[in-house]
Protein backbone atom coordinates (compact mmCIF):
# COMPACT_ATOMS: atom_id res chain seq x y z
CA UNK A 1 0.00 0.00 0.00
CA UNK A 2 1.61 3.20 -0.94
CA UNK A 3 1.65 5.95 1.79
CA UNK A 4 0.00 9.14 1.98
CA UNK A 5 3.22 11.06 2.18
CA UNK A 6 3.82 9.68 -1.65
CA UNK A 7 0.45 11.24 -2.60
CA UNK A 8 1.47 15.15 -0.64
CA UNK A 9 4.33 14.98 -2.64
CA UNK A 10 2.99 14.43 -6.24
CA UNK A 11 0.22 17.05 -5.20
CA UNK A 12 -0.27 20.45 -4.98
CA UNK A 13 -2.33 22.64 -2.28
CA UNK A 14 -2.88 26.14 -3.47
CA UNK A 15 -5.66 28.35 -1.94
CA UNK A 16 -8.18 30.47 -4.35
CA UNK A 17 -11.46 32.06 -4.14
CA UNK A 18 -13.21 28.66 -3.54
CA UNK A 19 -10.68 28.28 0.02
CA UNK A 20 -7.85 25.41 0.52
CA UNK A 21 -7.59 23.96 -3.67
CA UNK A 22 -6.09 20.78 -4.00
CA UNK A 23 -4.47 19.76 -7.62
CA UNK A 24 -3.81 16.49 -8.75
CA UNK A 25 -2.82 15.30 -12.35
CA UNK A 26 -3.23 11.95 -14.34
CA UNK A 27 -3.96 9.16 -12.26
CA UNK A 28 -4.82 6.96 -14.33
CA UNK A 29 -7.70 4.63 -12.82
CA UNK A 30 -7.76 1.49 -14.15
CA UNK A 31 -4.51 1.70 -15.80
CA UNK A 32 -4.11 -2.35 -15.04
CA UNK A 33 -6.73 -2.87 -17.40
CA UNK A 34 -4.70 -1.32 -20.43
CA UNK A 35 -1.46 -2.30 -19.05
CA UNK A 36 -2.15 -6.52 -18.93
CA UNK A 37 -1.80 -6.14 -14.99
CA UNK A 38 -3.44 -9.29 -13.16
CA UNK A 39 -3.45 -7.97 -10.02
CA UNK A 40 -5.75 -5.11 -8.87
CA UNK A 41 -3.72 -2.48 -7.38
CA UNK A 42 -6.89 -0.62 -4.98
CA UNK A 43 -4.65 2.49 -6.55
CA UNK A 44 -7.98 4.32 -6.65
CA UNK A 45 -9.13 3.47 -3.35
CA UNK A 46 -6.07 4.55 -1.92
CA UNK A 47 -6.16 8.10 -3.63
CA UNK A 48 -9.51 8.64 -2.48
CA UNK A 49 -8.90 7.68 0.88
CA UNK A 50 -6.11 10.11 0.72
CA UNK A 51 -8.21 13.13 -0.75
CA UNK A 52 -10.86 12.64 2.04
CA UNK A 53 -8.50 13.10 4.43
CA UNK A 54 -6.97 16.19 3.01
CA UNK A 55 -10.44 17.36 2.87
CA UNK A 56 -9.81 20.56 0.30
CA UNK A 57 -12.73 23.37 -0.42
CA UNK A 58 -11.75 22.04 -4.07
CA UNK A 59 -10.64 19.79 -5.59
CA UNK A 60 -9.05 19.66 -9.38
CA UNK A 61 -8.07 16.63 -11.40
CA UNK A 62 -5.69 17.99 -14.51
CA UNK A 63 -6.79 15.69 -16.96
CA UNK A 64 -6.52 11.54 -17.40
CA UNK A 65 -8.24 10.73 -14.71
CA UNK A 66 -8.80 7.11 -16.12
CA UNK A 67 -6.62 5.01 -17.91
CA UNK A 68 -8.72 3.16 -20.94
CA UNK A 69 -10.11 5.43 -23.34
CA UNK A 70 -13.43 3.60 -23.71
CA UNK A 71 -15.76 3.24 -20.82
CA UNK A 72 -16.32 -0.24 -20.13
CA UNK A 73 -18.22 -1.76 -17.47
CA UNK A 74 -15.40 -2.37 -14.84
CA UNK A 75 -14.06 1.10 -16.27
CA UNK A 76 -17.56 2.72 -14.80
CA UNK A 77 -17.41 0.65 -11.61
CA UNK A 78 -14.09 1.96 -10.93
CA UNK A 79 -15.33 5.68 -11.37
CA UNK A 80 -18.28 5.18 -9.82
CA UNK A 81 -16.53 4.16 -6.50
CA UNK A 82 -14.01 6.76 -6.85
CA UNK A 83 -16.33 9.33 -6.68
CA UNK A 84 -18.50 8.04 -4.70
CA UNK A 85 -15.87 7.93 -1.83
CA UNK A 86 -14.93 11.57 -2.15
CA UNK A 87 -18.07 12.28 0.24
CA UNK A 88 -19.24 15.40 -1.77
CA UNK A 89 -16.05 17.17 -2.23
CA UNK A 90 -16.24 19.37 -4.67
CA UNK A 91 -14.43 18.05 -7.35
CA UNK A 92 -13.35 19.54 -11.33
CA UNK A 93 -12.22 17.52 -13.69
CA UNK A 94 -10.55 19.37 -16.69
CA UNK A 95 -10.56 16.78 -19.35
CA UNK A 96 -7.70 15.06 -20.92
CA UNK A 97 -7.03 12.62 -24.37
CA UNK A 98 -7.89 9.54 -22.35
CA UNK A 99 -11.05 10.65 -20.31
CA UNK A 100 -13.69 9.92 -23.34
CA UNK A 101 -17.35 9.58 -22.18
CA UNK A 102 -16.58 10.21 -18.62
CA UNK A 103 -19.55 12.39 -18.65
CA UNK A 104 -21.61 9.41 -18.53
CA UNK A 105 -20.34 8.56 -15.12
CA UNK A 106 -19.68 12.08 -13.65
CA UNK A 107 -23.01 13.57 -14.71
CA UNK A 108 -24.62 11.00 -11.45
CA UNK A 109 -22.61 12.89 -9.26
CA UNK A 110 -23.63 16.35 -8.47
CA UNK A 111 -20.52 17.55 -6.77
CA UNK A 112 -18.40 16.49 -9.62
CA UNK A 113 -18.04 18.93 -12.68
CA UNK A 114 -16.04 17.66 -16.37
CA UNK A 115 -14.68 20.85 -18.44
CA UNK A 116 -12.45 20.82 -21.03
CA UNK A 117 -10.84 24.09 -18.80
CA UNK A 118 -11.32 26.03 -15.28
CA UNK A 119 -10.64 29.60 -15.05
CA UNK A 120 -10.64 30.58 -11.20
CA UNK A 121 -9.16 33.76 -10.27
CA UNK A 122 -6.49 34.95 -12.95
CA UNK A 123 -5.42 30.81 -12.38
CA UNK A 124 -5.61 28.38 -15.73
CA UNK A 125 -6.20 24.79 -15.27
CA UNK A 126 -5.97 22.36 -18.10
CA UNK A 127 -4.99 19.03 -19.13
CA UNK A 128 -2.55 20.23 -21.41
CA UNK A 129 -3.50 18.23 -24.67
CA UNK A 130 -4.94 20.94 -26.84
CA UNK A 131 -4.32 24.25 -27.75
CA UNK A 132 -4.59 27.21 -24.98
CA UNK A 133 -8.39 28.53 -24.72
CA UNK A 134 -8.76 31.92 -25.64
CA UNK A 135 -8.76 33.41 -22.17
CA UNK A 136 -6.83 35.74 -19.59
CA UNK A 137 -4.97 34.57 -17.18
CA UNK A 138 -1.74 34.92 -15.01
CA UNK A 139 -0.51 31.27 -14.14
CA UNK A 140 -1.66 27.80 -15.68
CA UNK A 141 -1.54 24.52 -14.01
CA UNK A 142 -1.63 21.34 -16.42
CA UNK A 143 -0.64 17.87 -16.45
CA UNK A 144 -0.67 15.32 -19.43
CA UNK A 145 3.24 14.66 -19.98
CA UNK A 146 4.01 13.01 -16.45
CA UNK A 147 7.19 14.80 -16.57
CA UNK A 148 10.56 12.78 -14.95
CA UNK A 149 14.40 13.81 -15.02
CA UNK A 150 16.97 10.61 -15.60
CA UNK A 151 20.22 11.37 -12.75
CA UNK A 152 23.11 9.61 -14.11
CA UNK A 153 25.99 8.56 -11.65
CA UNK A 154 28.78 6.07 -11.75
CA UNK A 155 27.20 3.97 -15.25
CA UNK A 156 23.81 4.02 -12.92
CA UNK A 157 20.53 6.10 -13.76
CA UNK A 158 18.02 6.83 -11.49
CA UNK A 159 14.61 8.46 -12.83
CA UNK A 160 12.34 10.82 -10.33
CA UNK A 161 9.17 12.38 -11.11
CA UNK A 162 9.66 16.34 -10.66
CA UNK A 163 7.62 19.32 -11.41
CA UNK A 164 8.22 21.61 -14.34
CA UNK A 165 8.04 25.19 -14.57
CA UNK A 166 8.01 26.66 -17.91
CA UNK A 167 7.73 30.60 -17.71
CA UNK A 168 3.65 31.12 -16.11
CA UNK A 169 3.21 27.38 -16.57
CA UNK A 170 3.82 24.53 -13.87
CA UNK A 171 3.16 21.04 -14.90
CA UNK A 172 2.46 18.13 -12.53
CA UNK A 173 3.74 15.06 -12.33
CA UNK A 174 1.70 11.48 -12.62
CA UNK A 175 0.56 11.14 -9.07
CA UNK A 176 -0.18 7.33 -9.74
CA UNK A 177 3.08 5.99 -8.10
CA UNK A 178 2.59 3.16 -10.59
CA UNK A 179 3.54 5.06 -13.85
CA UNK A 180 7.18 5.75 -14.15
CA UNK A 181 7.06 9.26 -15.97
CA UNK A 182 8.20 10.57 -19.63
CA UNK A 183 11.55 12.52 -19.97
CA UNK A 184 10.66 15.85 -19.36
CA UNK A 185 12.50 17.05 -22.18
CA UNK A 186 10.77 14.48 -24.87
CA UNK A 187 7.38 15.41 -23.11
CA UNK A 188 7.49 18.76 -23.20
CA UNK A 189 6.61 18.51 -27.41
CA UNK A 190 3.55 16.63 -26.46
CA UNK A 191 2.04 19.99 -25.03
CA UNK A 192 1.01 22.02 -28.13
CA UNK A 193 1.79 25.92 -26.46
CA UNK A 194 4.75 24.98 -24.83
CA UNK A 195 7.09 22.79 -27.45
CA UNK A 196 8.37 25.46 -28.64
CA UNK A 197 10.49 26.88 -25.35
CA UNK A 198 13.58 26.81 -25.04
CA UNK A 199 14.20 25.54 -21.26
CA UNK A 200 12.34 24.49 -18.32
CA UNK A 201 12.89 24.29 -14.48
CA UNK A 202 12.45 21.72 -12.61
CA UNK A 203 11.80 20.93 -9.11
CA UNK A 204 11.59 17.76 -6.90
CA UNK A 205 7.92 16.72 -5.26
CA UNK A 206 10.39 17.57 -1.94
CA UNK A 207 10.62 21.24 -3.07
CA UNK A 208 14.38 20.98 -4.07
CA UNK A 209 15.66 23.31 -7.39
CA UNK A 210 17.21 21.31 -9.28
CA UNK A 211 17.82 24.23 -11.73
CA UNK A 212 17.48 24.90 -15.79
CA UNK A 213 17.18 22.41 -18.65
CA UNK A 214 18.01 23.24 -22.00
CA UNK A 215 15.30 21.81 -24.25
CA UNK A 216 17.37 22.49 -27.27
Amino acid sequence: MNSFKDFESLSLEIQTSRGRTLLIADPHIGFELSRGLRVRTHFEEQLAEFIVEKDPDLLIILGDLKEPIGLSFTMKRLLMGFFSSLREIPTVVTKGNHDGRIEEVAGKFPHVEVTDHLLLDDKLFLHGHTGLPEVEFGEGYLGHIHPAYTFKRGGVARKVKVFVRSGRFLILPTINPFIEGFNVVDGIRMVPFLKGADSVELFLPEGIYLGRVNLR
